[in-house]
């Protein structure tokens, strides 16, 4: 490489193809609601040291709450984000700003709702949510408790202390699932909108946000940093919102959306679907390098030892049969209706319910299978979730992502 890696958001207006933000408009249009329900307002941001909660909570910051909490079990993600906060000004004098690194499904967590003073809006980003993480039973049990399990235990918890506004983020996976991570967010969306709950509550499901922790592109510049061969799974397609985005679609979503309605953004698949072999090209050549495309694993490392410095890249294609992949994203399954709405650049979804009886159902096989001592396989687990989720059609095969580079 002839220089240093740009900054990530001037790589993620790259692979959005966008100079500005698509949702400044709306979130401009929407001051007022938004205020009206943020500023002055006690506000708790669960799992807000990630990529989309902490983008979030720099949105809400600029709205003047009366206090904004910030839980995550990430204590390194924790510091960076109050660093951020403070270098950039970003919080008035008049928020009481706090982080605390703690699990949100815990009795630690009950404590904590129970002896604060109270909150207006709840908005929360806890959740396993890489299909990389569909390993084993265990994983898929770990992904069934925070999804689904936890997420359940904090609503019931936020209405018995008649916190008014709450808002979780989903996917674009719940939509016509095919991995278990899709399933368990749309199992979540359906226990949200459960009719009993007196809450008023709001989803949004969206593309992936380039450059995110954890995420693929995310990965390419870790590989820069070490000096080691990208894979990207060949014909697969994808959209993509920048951090700055993701962050506007939840605060929107959160503040300004209908009851029981999940907040999509408005995209293109003939313009804004793209090909992540493409991506990964442009990425490459913006940062001045030139791909090299090649088919085997040590094919890869061996070209990297080899043009090493000198302006040159490789890239492993790798075919997409990994469990739970999906070669396209959707926002809407086959049952969902989406609707125009106030906004510009968003539309509105709303889900056909699960009935009473079907998430008690879902809500007490969940609990055994996480906390009871017998013997059970991924296959219980799967079961136990097209229970609520019967258009799960699990893409299962023998291939994990982390057999691969």
């Amino acid at each position: 490489m002839t220089g240093s890696v740009p900054s990530r958001s001037a790589l993620a207006r790259l692979v959005t193809q966008r100079a500005s933000s698509m949702f400044a408009d709306d979130v401009a249009e929407s001051t007022l609601a938004i205020a009206d329900v943020v500023e002055g307002a006690r506000i708790l941001v669960i799992g807000g040291a990630g990529s989309i909660g902490a983008a979030t909570v720099c949105e809400l910051a600029a709205f003047r709450p009366g206090q904004l909490h910030v839980v995550d079990l990430d204590e390194n993600g924790l510091a960076e984000l109050v660093r951020d906060l403070r270098s950039r000004d970003a919080l008035h004098t008049a928020t009481r700003f706090r982080t605390t690194p703690l699990d949100f499904g815990g009795p630690i967590m009950r404590r904590l709702l129970g002896e604060n003073e109270g909150y207006d809006l709840v908005l929360n980003f806890a959740a396993i949510k890489h299909v990389r993480s569909e390993k084993d039973v265990f994983s898929l049990l770990r992904m069934l408790e925070i999804n689904v399990v936890a997420a359940r235990r904090l609503i019931e918890w936020l209405s018995d202390l008649k916190v008014p506004r709450y808002f979780a983020v989903s996917t674009d996976k719940a939509a016509n699932p095919v991995n278990i991570m899709g399933a368990t967010k749309r199992a979540m969306e359906l226990m949200m909108f459960d009719e009993r709950l007196p809450l008023l509550v709001t989803s949004a499901r969206f593309a992936n946000v380039a450059f995110s922790n954890g995420s693929l592109l995310d990965g390419w510049l870790r590989r820069l940093e070490k000096r080691q061969p990208w894979a990207v799974p060949g014909s697969a397609r994808r959209y993509f919102v920048s951090p700055q985005e993701s962050g506007q679609l939840c605060l929107l979503a959160a503040t300004a959306a209908p009851n029981r309605q999940v907040l999509i953004p408005d995209l293109d698949p003939a313009f804004h679907l793209r090909d992540l072999v493409e991506v990964a090209e442009q990425v490459l050549g913006f940062l001045g390098l030139e791909p090299i495309h090649c088919e085997t694993e040590d094919e890869a490392r061996s070209v990297m030892s080899a043009v090493g410095g000198s302006g040159r890249w490789p890239i492993l294609i790798t075919p997409l049969d990994t469990s739970g992949e999906k070669g396209f994203e959707e926002f809407a399954g086959a049952a969902d209706v989406v609707h125009d709405s106030a906004f510009n650049r968003l539309k509105t979804l709303s889900t056909p319910p699960a009935s009473s009886d079907q998430i008690d159902r879902l809500l007490a096989r969940a609990a055994d299978l996480v906390s009871g001592d017998a013997r059970f396989s991924s296959d219980d687990v799967i079961e136990c979730i097209r229970a609520v989720v019967p258009e799960l059609a699990h893409n299962r095969s023998d291939k994990m992502l982390d057999a691969r580079m």
